[in-house]
């Protein structure tokens, strides 16, 4: 892990497209802005993670789903058939 030191102001950037602004500092609390094109997703960790679980969760049901239309079939009303 890089660790930088800087001051309000101050910024660092990350490749050609990033870069991380320091923009206050209040006592334990660090404001950064963040400058990133819009096809790189920015978000706060615990965001992140609910993203991805979330993302799993969907990708379960559709594996569910597809379970479901291979062992039944995929036309016409399920609950007919016998």
């Amino acid at each position: 892990m890089l660790v930088l030191t800087r001051k309000i102001g101050e910024s660092i950037t990350i490749g050609h497209e990033i870069k991380i602004i320091v923009l206050d500092i209040k006592g334990k609390q660090v404001k950064i802005g963040i400058d990133a094109p819009p096809y790189i997703p920015v978000h706060r960790l615990e965001v992140y993670k609910k993203i991805q679980e979330e993302n799993m969760r969907a990708a379960k049901a559709e594996i569910n789903l597809n379970n479901f239309i291979r062992k039944n079939g995929s036309g016409g009303n399920v609950a007919n058939r016998n």
